[in-house]
């Protein structure tokens, strides 16, 4: 039995992933990748998205079986017992301090393409999406599963737009150049690239909130990472081919600039719009998926009963304000501290690998036949993956050491007392 409304049907499950995953990725991202990898980023999408599969595929038998409001924490805790539930729920919640910041850095930079801002003003602007969310939060998940498919919708015609004024593809930017040598750039475009498919771990918070989870959860998940996957090669074709990266310091208006460049001003201030809409859907599936592992915790009498409180629309109010309130304060300690939105990618990425690592291997736990052993498969991906992260993945294990070490303290302190 679900204890949150059961509203959202496969098209706005669709929706509500693929501008999770392309939100705060696909303007800047591509970029981002070019710069660090050049052509070879192209190659490098092709082998992040064969990466990202198997995980998807468990991810979806998961979420199939056990759909949950817990979210990916709550598998691991169905696997491990309660204490690395709680371990893998810090740890995920920990991504607030460096991710969300990133993510409303990215939409927030999208206004310099229109306007020029300091650094103040783009605070301002941070803090009156984190309001806007808050508002489209307390209604009915429905209400963001419409508003994200229409941004989706736009996304995907932006970049057939590009592909057919440019006349892509050109015969000087093939679409999976030789290598040359280049393979040794692949690690650094990875660490950056991953960050455009976390997203499905905080898909898993909304299973609980399907008609048909069984049918329609998986099958959203799959097509919406494969869309994704799609639509960030083609945009990356349309950055390699036109130039526009180069300097980490302007790739957040590279696609606003490319469209400026193809059909003039006006485009330009249609793309920025769109890139902070983009953002924004991002954002929301994030922090409404924040939101309902707390609730879910709550519910469940592992957090104050007060946060498992829900509104008139049925929806985890009081648990998304608290979210949205941590997020306001770490954009502000953030734009204090002035850090880099590469910096807070790669520092985030760590997290979430590790959260699909803990995931695969509950897995591998949980499922069986041949679904066990793709979660097993998912897991080595994940493990290289991390490997590949190098010194930006000690900001995660630290910090899942220090959790694990702090459970285990009180867990002894509790048996002694």
């Amino acid at each position: 039995m679900s204890r949150l409304n059961k509203e959202l049907g496969l098209l706005q499950g669709i929706a509500l992933l693929s501008t999770s995953l392309l939100g705060t990725g696909i303007f800047v991202v591509p970029a981002l990748a070019a710069t660090a990898a050049g052509e070879a980023s192209l190659w490098a999408w092709m082998i992040l998205i064969a990466l990202v599969l198997p995980v998807a595929f468990t991810f979806a038998q998961l979420g199939k079986r056990f759909p949950h409001a817990g979210g990916a924490p709550h598998l691991i805790g169905r696997a491990f017992g309660l204490r690395m539930e709680g371990v893998s729920a810090l740890l995920f919640l920990a991504v607030l301090p460096v991710g969300l910041p990133a993510a409303l850095h990215i939409a927030s930079g999208f206004w310099l393409a229109l306007f020029d801002l300091d650094r103040t003003d783009l605070l301002l602007i941070e803090l009156a999406t984190l309001g806007a969310i808050l508002l489209l939060g307390q209604r009915p998940p429905k209400a963001s599963g419409m508003l994200q498919g229409l941004i989706a919708l736009a996304i995907v015609a932006s970049v057939a737009l590009i592909w057919w004024v440019g006349d892509l593809p050109r015969a000087s930017q093939p679409l999976l150049p030789a290598m040359d040598g280049q393979w040794h750039l692949l690690p650094t475009a990875l660490g950056v690239m991953f960050w455009c498919f976390v997203g499905i771990e905080a898909f898993t918070h909304l299973g609980e909130e399907f008609k048909h989870p069984e049918r329609d959860f998986p099958l959203a998940l799959l097509l919406g990472v494969v869309l994704a996957g799609l639509v960030y090669w083609a945009c990356s074709v349309a950055v390699l081919s036109f130039a526009t990266y180069g300097d980490v310091h302007s790739d957040t208006t590279a696609l606003p600039r490319l469209f400026e460049q193809l059909l003039g001003e006006r485009a330009r201030v249609l793309v920025a719009v769109l890139g902070y809409l983009a953002c924004f859907a991002s954002m929301n599936v994030y922090i409404q998926g924040f939101a309902r592992l707390i609730w879910s915790l709550a519910d469940e009498g592992r957090l104050p009963a007060r946060l498992a409180v829900r509104n008139r629309q049925g929806v985890p109010g009081r648990a998304l304000l608290l979210v949205v309130i941590s997020c306001a304060l770490c954009a502000m300690l953030s734009a204090t501290l002035n850090l880099s939105v590469d910096d807070l990618i790669r520092y985030a990425n760590g997290n979430f690998v590790l959260i699909y690592l803990l995931s695969m291997t509950a897995g591998w736990v949980l499922l069986s036949g041949i679904w066990r052993l793709l979660a097993g498969l998912s897991g080595l991906l994940c493990a290289a993956v991390l490997a590949m992260l190098g010194s930006d993945a000690l900001y995660a294990l630290g910090l899942l050491a220090a959790l694990l070490l702090c459970s285990h303290l009180r867990a002894r302190h509790k048996a002694l007392a």
